[in-house]
């Protein structure tokens, strides 16, 4: 049984923020960073526990998976799976500071 993606308001702008920063160079591959976000979360829906649980170290974020963007590998997309969804925390660039952000955001 697949369950439904929600995207939380944080992890919505930081995608609409890398979608912008690419378009500077490269309006066409923002669409398809777009576009691969969405097949991620797709993937993500019929496969939950694809992602790695290599934070899982992280008390507060017991159970975190990330997965990358399809296409956009350095993107990765943080999530929980949830009894009835997926809840997507955050998609960020592999360089930044992941766990720190991510005890910020818990």
């Amino acid at each position: 049984m697949t369950k439904p993606v929600r995207v939380r308001p944080l992890a919505d702008t930081e995608i609409d923020a890398l979608a912008d920063y690419i378009a500077r160079d490269n309006p066409h591959a923002a669409l398809r960073f777009l576009e691969a976000t969405q097949q991620t979360f797709d993937r993500i829906r019929e496969q939950p526990g694809i992602g790695s649980r290599r934070y899982a170290h992280l008390p507060m974020l017991s159970g975190l998976r990330f997965w990358p963007v399809e296409g956009f590998e350095k993107h990765l997309v943080f999530y929980l799976e949830r009894e009835n969804h997926i809840d997507v925390l955050l998609v960020l660039h592999s360089a930044r500071n992941v766990p720190m952000i991510l005890l910020n955001e818990e």
